[in-house]
Protein backbone atom coordinates (compact mmCIF):
# COMPACT_ATOMS: atom_id res chain seq x y z
CA UNK A 1 0.00 0.00 0.00
CA UNK A 2 1.40 3.47 -0.61
CA UNK A 3 1.79 5.97 2.02
CA UNK A 4 0.02 9.54 1.49
CA UNK A 5 1.05 12.79 2.21
CA UNK A 6 -1.16 15.89 1.83
CA UNK A 7 0.31 19.71 1.15
CA UNK A 8 -1.96 22.19 2.47
CA UNK A 9 -2.35 25.61 2.13
CA UNK A 10 -3.87 28.80 1.24
CA UNK A 11 -3.54 30.23 -2.70
CA UNK A 12 0.08 31.17 -3.50
CA UNK A 13 1.55 29.66 -0.65
CA UNK A 14 3.83 27.88 -2.33
CA UNK A 15 2.12 24.27 -2.38
CA UNK A 16 3.28 22.91 -6.11
CA UNK A 17 6.53 24.42 -5.85
CA UNK A 18 7.18 22.18 -3.18
CA UNK A 19 5.53 18.96 -3.91
CA UNK A 20 7.93 19.58 -7.12
CA UNK A 21 10.97 20.01 -5.34
CA UNK A 22 9.54 17.06 -2.85
CA UNK A 23 8.68 14.07 -5.84
CA UNK A 24 11.95 15.20 -7.17
CA UNK A 25 13.91 14.20 -3.82
CA UNK A 26 11.89 11.34 -2.89
CA UNK A 27 12.91 9.76 -6.10
CA UNK A 28 16.30 10.40 -6.46
CA UNK A 29 16.01 8.27 -3.02
CA UNK A 30 14.66 5.20 -5.10
CA UNK A 31 10.54 5.50 -4.31
CA UNK A 32 8.05 5.63 -6.81
CA UNK A 33 5.86 8.93 -6.75
CA UNK A 34 2.68 10.57 -7.57
CA UNK A 35 0.65 13.13 -7.27
CA UNK A 36 -2.97 13.55 -7.07
CA UNK A 37 -3.87 17.43 -7.08
CA UNK A 38 -7.54 19.09 -6.19
CA UNK A 39 -8.84 21.36 -8.14
CA UNK A 40 -11.98 23.13 -8.39
CA UNK A 41 -11.83 24.00 -12.01
CA UNK A 42 -13.51 21.93 -14.67
CA UNK A 43 -10.39 19.31 -16.18
CA UNK A 44 -11.72 19.37 -19.91
CA UNK A 45 -12.31 21.80 -22.22
CA UNK A 46 -16.14 21.76 -23.57
CA UNK A 47 -16.33 21.31 -27.17
CA UNK A 48 -12.78 19.77 -27.34
CA UNK A 49 -12.64 15.61 -28.40
CA UNK A 50 -12.26 14.21 -25.11
CA UNK A 51 -15.18 15.83 -23.85
CA UNK A 52 -17.37 15.40 -26.94
CA UNK A 53 -16.75 11.60 -26.12
CA UNK A 54 -17.05 11.70 -22.49
CA UNK A 55 -20.55 12.56 -23.17
CA UNK A 56 -21.33 9.29 -24.80
CA UNK A 57 -19.12 7.03 -22.26
CA UNK A 58 -17.84 6.99 -18.42
CA UNK A 59 -14.45 7.02 -19.66
CA UNK A 60 -11.67 8.48 -22.30
CA UNK A 61 -8.08 7.70 -22.15
CA UNK A 62 -6.05 9.74 -24.46
CA UNK A 63 -2.41 8.34 -25.52
CA UNK A 64 -0.09 10.56 -27.55
CA UNK A 65 3.91 10.04 -27.97
CA UNK A 66 4.37 12.41 -25.27
CA UNK A 67 1.99 11.12 -22.41
CA UNK A 68 -1.17 9.37 -21.58
CA UNK A 69 -4.03 10.55 -19.30
CA UNK A 70 -7.54 9.31 -18.25
CA UNK A 71 -10.54 10.96 -17.80
CA UNK A 72 -13.70 9.57 -15.89
CA UNK A 73 -17.08 11.56 -16.77
CA UNK A 74 -17.56 12.45 -13.31
CA UNK A 75 -16.10 13.08 -10.01
CA UNK A 76 -14.14 10.30 -8.40
CA UNK A 77 -13.54 10.59 -4.78
CA UNK A 78 -9.46 10.78 -3.48
CA UNK A 79 -10.65 7.09 -2.00
CA UNK A 80 -11.55 5.62 -5.61
CA UNK A 81 -8.32 7.17 -6.87
CA UNK A 82 -5.38 6.32 -5.26
CA UNK A 83 -5.85 2.79 -6.16
CA UNK A 84 -5.19 3.25 -9.59
CA UNK A 85 -2.18 4.60 -9.11
CA UNK A 86 1.32 2.76 -9.24
CA UNK A 87 3.46 4.64 -6.56
CA UNK A 88 4.76 3.98 -3.36
CA UNK A 89 4.45 7.58 -1.97
CA UNK A 90 1.67 9.54 -3.07
CA UNK A 91 1.38 13.31 -2.76
CA UNK A 92 -1.86 14.79 -2.29
CA UNK A 93 -2.29 18.60 -3.16
CA UNK A 94 -5.31 20.09 -1.53
CA UNK A 95 -8.03 18.70 0.38
CA UNK A 96 -7.39 20.60 3.55
CA UNK A 97 -10.02 19.37 5.81
CA UNK A 98 -9.61 15.96 5.20
CA UNK A 99 -8.40 14.26 8.05
CA UNK A 100 -7.67 10.71 6.91
CA UNK A 101 -3.85 11.53 5.87
CA UNK A 102 -0.98 13.41 7.52
CA UNK A 103 -0.16 16.74 5.95
CA UNK A 104 2.51 19.62 5.52
CA UNK A 105 1.10 22.75 6.01
CA UNK A 106 2.33 25.72 3.51
CA UNK A 107 2.06 28.81 5.66
CA UNK A 108 1.82 32.65 4.35
CA UNK A 109 2.68 34.36 7.40
CA UNK A 110 -1.22 35.19 8.04
CA UNK A 111 -3.60 34.96 10.52
CA UNK A 112 -5.81 31.90 8.81
CA UNK A 113 -2.84 29.95 8.42
CA UNK A 114 -3.66 28.61 11.53
CA UNK A 115 -6.90 26.83 9.90
CA UNK A 116 -4.53 24.81 8.30
CA UNK A 117 -3.51 22.66 11.39
CA UNK A 118 -7.10 21.06 11.49
CA UNK A 119 -5.70 17.12 11.25
CA UNK A 120 -2.39 15.52 11.49
CA UNK A 121 0.07 17.16 10.84
CA UNK A 122 3.59 16.25 9.93
CA UNK A 123 5.61 19.57 10.03
CA UNK A 124 4.56 23.08 8.77
CA UNK A 125 7.04 25.10 6.02
CA UNK A 126 6.92 28.76 5.80
CA UNK A 127 8.10 32.30 6.99
CA UNK A 128 10.37 31.42 10.39
CA UNK A 129 8.37 34.29 12.12
CA UNK A 130 5.02 32.95 12.04
CA UNK A 131 3.76 33.36 15.41
CA UNK A 132 1.11 30.17 15.47
CA UNK A 133 0.78 28.46 18.70
CA UNK A 134 1.60 24.79 17.05
CA UNK A 135 3.28 21.81 17.97
CA UNK A 136 5.15 20.89 14.86
CA UNK A 137 8.10 21.80 13.03
CA UNK A 138 8.08 24.69 11.68
CA UNK A 139 10.85 24.29 8.92
CA UNK A 140 12.50 26.52 5.93
CA UNK A 141 10.47 25.86 2.31
CA UNK A 142 14.34 24.95 0.63
CA UNK A 143 14.94 22.04 3.40
CA UNK A 144 13.32 19.62 1.03
CA UNK A 145 15.80 16.83 2.14
CA UNK A 146 14.63 17.40 6.16
CA UNK A 147 10.79 17.24 4.74
CA UNK A 148 10.99 14.29 2.95
CA UNK A 149 13.05 12.49 5.90
CA UNK A 150 9.19 13.58 7.67
CA UNK A 151 7.15 12.48 4.57
CA UNK A 152 9.40 8.89 5.07
CA UNK A 153 8.74 8.31 8.53
CA UNK A 154 5.82 9.50 8.97
CA UNK A 155 3.35 9.17 6.14
CA UNK A 156 0.22 6.84 6.78
CA UNK A 157 0.22 3.96 4.43
CA UNK A 158 -2.76 4.03 2.51
CA UNK A 159 -5.91 1.81 3.31
CA UNK A 160 -9.32 2.49 1.54
CA UNK A 161 -11.07 0.44 4.66
CA UNK A 162 -9.70 2.83 6.95
CA UNK A 163 -11.07 5.80 5.50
Amino acid sequence: MPKVVGIVGYKDSGKTTLIRRLARELTDRGHRVAVVKHTHHSLDAPGKDTAILGEAVEQVAIISAQESALFWNKPLSLEEVVPCLKADIILVEGFKTEKAFPKIACLRGKLDDGDLFNGPIICAVGPSDWMGDVDVPLLDRNDVGQIADLVERKAFSWNSKDF
